[in-house]
């Protein structure tokens, strides 16, 4: 694996770490949103990654050669979360039902923040393997000076 191939994988990671804590702020802004212009309460949003293989069109029959298993990642998707909304007893909330409830978002405080500081811990590794990379590069141009 070649440097630069080293580095778009980390920048790969930067991204896509990136959109999963845009989506984490807001779930967290809309933990309390019981309308939606789509109609209902907001739904809990998740990102879902993928690999993506690093190849160029020469480089990727190399790479087929060689087998050496690098993988950016990528956003696949970002999907609202299957489980259903939590009903409280509010019966003088403009948007209760008939019974006195209200639908409230699925968005758990606690999941949403432990969420949160393990997608800035992976962006921080990542951003400390992008300086050890180029701190590398660095000192390898300084051996041809000598």
């Amino acid at each position: 694996m070649d440097m630069m191939a080293g580095l778009q994988v980390s920048f790969s990671a930067l991204n896509a770490q990136r959109t999963r804590m845009n989506v984490i702020a807001s779930n967290l802004a809309n933990a309390q949103s019981t309308r939606t212009p789509e109609g209902g309460p907001y739904k809990r949003q998740e990102v879902i990654f993928a690999a993506q293989p690093q190849r160029s069109l020469f480089a990727g029959m190399l790479d087929e050669q060689l087998q050496d298993g690098v993988n950016a990642v990528h956003v696949l998707d970002i999907v609202s979360d299957a489980n259903g909304t939590r009903l409280e007893y509010e019966p003088d909330h403009p948007d209760a039902n008939e019974q006195g409830y209200v639908a409230y978002p699925n968005v758990n405080v606690m999941r949403e923040m432990v969420d949160l500081i393990s997608a800035t811990r992976a962006y921080e590794a990542n951003v400390t393997a992008i300086n050890s990379s180029k701190d590398m590069a660095l000192r390898a141009l300084q051996i041809g000076r000598v």
